[in-house]
């Protein structure tokens, strides 16, 4: 019975870590590999140690990645640090008042009026706001992928 329960709890896990990939308030990766920790604790994951520690190794560096790659991408378009911040409360304001459209256009636009408070050139704010949503879809689509590989081998556990 406890093994029925710690497999819904991980399967659980593994779908709002799918979830998390996109919605970035949800730590996404994380909680898919608490999920395979749960299917491995259940019995119903037969996974190896290298198979979970290399698990474990992904997920610490997409997770540290997706919080330095805005910052990197910004400033590889030549954004200052108010673009970066204003990136993240884009991609905040957008995600509480606009979603699921918000995801996309709050970066843009948060990146944009910092880079413009910092500098006032349109068009380099405008390139800016480009590396900060390329930043924000390139994570999220490394995250995504890293969570449905975890969903797939989850789901084959389970089966």
């Amino acid at each position: 019975m406890i093994d029925i329960i710690i497999l819904v709890f991980a399967f659980l896990l593994l779908l709002i870590g799918l979830a998390g990939a996109v919605v970035p308030v949800l730590p996404g990766p994380p909680l898919s590999y608490v999920g395979l920790l749960l299917l491995q604790w259940s019995g119903y994951g037969e996974f190896s140690a290298f198979f979970l520690w290399a698990w474990a190794a992904i997920t610490v560096v997409v997770t540290i990645g997706d919080y330095f790659l805005p910052a990197l991408m910004t400033r590889q378009f030549g954004g200052s640090r108010l673009a970066t911040v204003g990136s993240i409360l884009g991609l905040l304001g957008g995600l509480f008042f606009f979603p699921p459209a918000g995801l996309i256009i709050g970066p843009f636009l948060g990146a944009f009026a910092g880079e413009l408070l910092h500098n006032r050139q349109h068009s380099k704010a405008f390139r800016v706001a480009i590396g900060a949503s390329l930043a924000f879809f390139f994570g999220t689509g490394i995250k995504l992928i890293v969570c449905a590989l975890m969903m797939f081998y989850g789901v084959l556990a389970m089966f």
